[in-house]
């Protein structure tokens, strides 16, 4: 006798989805509906195989507890939130998922408004359920949902009770045959998390409707048709359309909708009994000449990645979060977005249509979590096996019908990090033949054989530059090369915004600007995923992966984005901005060249001002006339004659708003360029004084400076206590250098013990003018070393110390940092300088930072990343000041330029933390002046520190001048 095979229980199943109706668009029309949003009771359990008893209508629920929908159940205290990057966090045995199945039941009761047509049909719809559903009205059972961020809609028209109580119930299971496939970079979060919605669909009403707006760019033209079942008519009145539905209507003129004029005409789809209205937006989408264009004109992507996230809601985001990340995309100079890795909330595309965001809409698809038995049997995969063939090609059926009406969303994209497979090419297939007008993207199955785009992620700039002369390593197969060498080619991903990072951006903005076929790319990501926690003393921070007990967690590879989880903006964002200017100027002698590089728009929405400025103070301002300047075109202007000045002076242009927009008010800067006016004057060759060292019983004195007799080192100057200045090259890791790096530097930085230098005075030798202190600085167990030299010289305004570094053996590995420690009183916490700011930078990281007078409180100066690392360093420092609150203090002033960090803490208790509210005050301000830091790259998932950034070992030499302020 055979044995049958076990039936699998719903959730296990590998297409478990039933009872739903066809998918189909998104929109909000006339007809009723209802939000079944709020209050449901709820009951948790640790497992899935339970009795349906939450079904039936007098099932006594008031014993259970209340969860509010929209949401997830681990961030009200059921279970807990679970990080991952790529593995699942339960054993890999597709489609079972562990008998340990965290699953909540929802109960609520409702009725039917009075109002309510009775012959007309009545839909239930969820946006979002995670991860896999069953649902019930009135103890009868409608079906099950898969497809963790996709809608899915029942008729109950024939079950709902129109003039009593009606009672929905819904079970919930975390994990499913789905997670298989949405293992997706992000907190694994369940329940009810999008809208849920009872919709009136009056009969000869509008259930579905598919809007085609193309633009002929040689002819102005549009060719407007929307096409639906119903017997339906279509009002433009601002084009004089009044047609019925299904015909091609051509309007001879119309302004085409573009991410940077996102002109939308308002019209109303309408039948006898519902009305829709529409936002129309006419633009077509081609590949011309192996060049993706929109409306004609090549599109250069400057992107993000955006996952959906709040850190007290999670994946439950509403209308007011949505508007704040593209106003902030906006105001960034960011002109699109990949919804990675599944569509988001239906509202945010209809509201990239208003702002104006390029949008690659991406399947809910990815089976990362594959990748640690390298796809072998690749059949094993979702991607290539057949028996998820049809859930796979329903989810992308899904998306696409209900974001297809979106003129924001120009490319489809297959998912993420699947690995290659088939099931692609099914995907590929029913895309194509439902929706031609956009191109398709996906990106780990390099051959590129299903879709229309050659996609990479983290390609280093030599890979980018080979793809951009068409020179990248060919594929086996002569004819899928051939048609790959003939796409436009993306980053995916590329940028790892994560902690301290990126760096490098600018190196790959210019190659594509440089090379056609590059065209941009979205940088990893928008947002930190960190999780609101407290302390139990009441302090609050952002959770990361194994703050929360997971067995398996990827810790703070959460947290790698350009916004903090609050949405305030990081360095890194700033830097972006500066990089993806939409507007590249260029100071001239008496002139200055503007060039526009929009893809498609004039920049006749921009006023030019300028700014000269005297070792940070204006002197002068003024505005700056140009003649039109189409889209890619070049004038140079020219320049007032400017006043003369003594000191250091910088010209600033910038290019702002002329008028207030819906994302920026008039004024808001676009664009800046600056450019040294007149140099600092050369200082005197030698200002130092003679003056005799005084011996004392436990040190010494040059002027009003003491210093100790043992190592030399400097104790107080005047009134002022400080700790000794002396070689410091460690700094706290960031993400990029540490161990999850590409190509990490800490272990090699640590065994080559960088973190635990020692230091050996050879000598205390007097001079004519001061003393030179000459040491050694080591780490232990190997011969290389740092032979340094400290001279101190009393000057005219202070004291000098000339710091000369010269290694010793070979060095095979850059250096953390190169530089000064000291440490001076804590109550010393106000900050000015003239150099780079405002805000921090690094040495492949500064192309935000402008040169200007700044101040600042040693506190804000802390940039709060998530994961504490080395922070808040500014380049370029001409003059430092440190004082307290009544200006008595410390003023540094550079013989040449240098960079500095001040904190409340050391290097090591900054590495040593792992929260920001682990960071406790001292009684110091520690104090780095450095002659450089290694770059910052973008290591932790990505290339590491171009080598014109790296720090090498060599000698080296600063001049500091230190002057107490009284």
């Amino acid at each position: 006798m055979n044995e049958q095979a076990p039936v699998l229980p719903y959730y296990e199943q590998f297409h478990p989805t039933t009872g739903i109706r066809s998918p189909r668009a998104w929109f909000i029309s006339d007809a009723p509906r209802l939000s079944l949003n709020g209050a449901w009771r709820f009951r948790y359990s640790s497992h899935a195989d339970l009795p349906d008893d939450l079904a039936q209508e007098d099932t006594d629920d008031t014993q259970w507890d209340t969860l509010t929908v929209p949401g997830h159940w681990q961030l009200h205290g059921y279970g807990h939130p679970i990080y991952t990057n790529t593995r699942y966090p339960f054993p890999v045995d597709p489609p079972h998922v562990p008998d340990d199945n965290p699953t909540g039941d929802y109960r609520r009761s409702f009725r039917v408004p009075s109002e309510w047509n009775t012959s007309d049909g009545i839909v239930l719809r969820f946006d979002g359920i995670d991860s896999c559903a069953k649902v019930w009205l009135n103890g009868t059972e409608l079906g099950v949902i898969a497809g963790s961020r996709l809608p899915a809609e029942f008729d109950v028209s024939d079950v709902i009770k129109r003039d009593g109580t009606n009672v929905v119930a819904v079970r919930v299971h975390q994990w499913s045959s789905g997670t298989y496939l949405e293992d997706q970079d992000m907190w694994w979060l369940s329940g009810i998390f999008r809208d849920v919605t009872l919709l009136s669909r009056p009969a000869g009403g509008i259930d579905d409707f598919s809007v085609t707006a193309a633009y002929d760019h040689e002819t102005s033209a549009g060719i407007l048709r929307i096409d639906t079942s119903a017997d339906a008519r279509i009002q433009v009145p601002e084009l004089g359309v009044d047609a019925p539905a299904g015909e091609a209507i051509v309007i001879a003129d119309v302004d085409p909708w573009s991410a940077e004029r996102p002109r939308l005409y308002d019209g109303t789809l309408f039948t006898a009994t519902e009305s829709v209205p529409l936002r129309i937006g006419f633009r077509t989408v081609k590949i011309i000449n192996g060049v993706l264009t929109v409306n004609g004109k090549r599109v250069l992507f400057k992107g993000v990645n955006r996952h959906e996230f709040d850190p007290d809601s999670g994946r439950t985001v509403d209308e007011e979060l949505m508007r704040r990340d593209i106003v902030l995309m906006k105001q960034n100079n960011i002109n699109a977005v990949r919804t990675s890795h599944y569509p988001p909330h239906p509202r945010f595309l209809e509201l990239c249509d208003e702002y104006g965001l390029w949008v690659m809409d991406e399947c809910d698809f990815e089976t990362h979590g594959f990748f640690p038995f390298k796809w072998v049997p690749i059949s094993e995969n979702p991607t290539d096996d057949p028996r998820w063939r049809e859930a796979l090609v329903d989810r992308m059926a899904r998306m696409v019908e209900r974001d297809k009406n979106r003129p924001s969303v120009i490319i489809w994209s297959l998912g993420n990090e699947c690995g290659p497979g088939e099931n692609l090419g099914a995907m590929a297939e029913w895309a194509r033949n439902r929706d031609p007008s956009r191109v398709l993207h996906y990106e780990r199955d390099w051959s590129c054989q299903f879709v229309d785009l050659y996609s990479r992620m983290y390609a280093s700039h030599e890979e980018v530059e080979a793809i951009g002369r068409g020179e990248e390593a060919p594929l086996a197969d002569a004819a899928l090369d051939a048609r790959r060498q003939a796409m436009p080619f993306i980053l995916c991903e590329y940028g790892h915004a994560m902690g301290n990072g990126p760096g490098g951006l600018s190196e790959y903005q210019d190659l594509f600007e440089k090379y056609p076929r590059c065209q941009g790319g979205f940088i990893w990501e928008w947002i930190d995923h960190g999780l609101t926690a407290t302390t139990a003393q009441g302090n609050s921070y952002y959770a990361y992966g194994g703050d929360f007990g997971e067995e398996l967690h990827d810790g703070n590879f959460v947290a790698d984005g350009l916004i903090f989880p609050d949405r305030s903006p990081s360095p890194g964002l700033g830097e972006f901005k500066k990089v993806i200017e939409p507007i590249r100027i260029t100071i001239n002698t008496g002139s200055v060249t503007i060039q526009n590089l929009y893809d498609l728009t004039d920049a006749a929405h921009l006023a030019f001002d300028w700014e000269l400025q005297q070792e940070g103070t204006t002197t002068a301002s003024g505005d700056l006339e140009h003649p039109g300047l189409p889209a890619g075109a070049t004038v140079t202007v020219p320049l007032p004659e400017m006043p003369s000045t003594k000191g250091e002076t910088w010209l600033t242009v910038h290019a702002r708003l002329r008028n207030e927009t819906a994302w920026a008010p008039a004024g808001h800067e676009i664009a800046w360029s600056q450019s040294q006016i007149k140099a600092a004057p050369d200082a005197p060759r030698s200002r130092t004084q003679a003056v005799p060292m005084l011996v004392e019983s436990d040190g010494f004195r040059l002027g009003d400076a003491a210093f100790d007799l043992r190592t030399g080192g400097l104790r107080s100057l005047g009134p002022l206590a400080v700790t000794a200045p002396r070689l410091d090259v460690w700094r706290a890791p960031i993400d990029n250098d540490r161990a999850f790096s590409w190509d990490p530097l800490v272990p090699q930085w640590k065994t080559l013990g960088l973190d635990r230098v020692q230091h050996r005075v050879k000598s205390v030798k007097c001079t004519d003018d001061g003393f030179i202190v000459q040491t050694r600085v080591a780490p232990a167990g190997t011969e290389l070393g740092l032979a340094t030299t400290y001279h101190w010289r009393q000057h005219t305004e202070g004291l000098e110390l000339t710091l000369t570094v010269a290694p010793e053996g070979e060095w095979t590995l850059p250096l953390p940092r190169l530089g000064l420690r000291m440490a001076l009183p804590a109550h010393l916490d106000q900050i000015s300088w003239y150099g780079l700011g405002p805000n921090e930078a690094y040495a492949d990281s500064h192309k935000a930072a402008r040169v200007g007078s700044f101040r600042s409180t040693v506190d804000a100066l802390q940039t709060p990343y998530v994961f504490p690392q080395e922070n808040g360093s500014r380049l370029g420092t001409r003059m430092l000041t440190i004082t307290d609150t009544h200006g008595r203090g410390l003023r540094v002033t550079g013989g040449d330029h240098f960079s500095f960090t001040a904190r409340k803490w050391t290097s090591e208790e900054l590495e040593a933390a792992q929260h920001t509210t682990d960071l406790k005050e001292g009684d110091n301000v520690w104090l780095n002046l450095d002659y450089a830091q290694n770059g910052i790259g973008s290591g932790s998932c990505g290339p590491g520190v171009r080598p014109e950034h790296q720090l090498w070992a060599e000698k080296t030499e600063m001049r500091l001048l230190f002057t107490a302020i009284a």
